[in-house]
């Protein structure tokens, strides 16, 4: 999968359901393991389950992968695992 096109599919993502703080770091001179992060805040549990459903739907519908989701039960953070990029959707405190 092209990670500019992960990537893009991602952020729109996000976009679509009004992430706050959306971030996205090059971490590829520092591991190995993905290229990127991206952060993004949500203002409700409510939104931050639905900005984590439209990730999953956008990179699987841009050719992509979804390999796990974390803390999605919780509330207040989740992470989702999309081989080269790695989503972090939390709530402030």
């Amino acid at each position: 999968m092209d990670l500019r096109r992960l990537q893009k599919a991602a952020l729109a993502a996000l976009e679509d359901i009004k992430a706050r703080e959306v971030e996205v770091f090059d971490v590829t001179h520092l591991t190995s393991m993905f290229d990127r992060v991206i952060i993004a805040s949500a203002d409700s549990a409510r939104q931050l389950k639905a900005l984590a459903n439209r990730v999953q739907e956008r990179a699987k519908a841009a050719g992509g992968r979804v390999y796990g989701v974390e803390g999605e039960d919780g509330g207040d953070w989740v992470l989702l695992d999309l081989g080269d990029i790695v989503v972090h959707i939390m709530q402030p405190a």
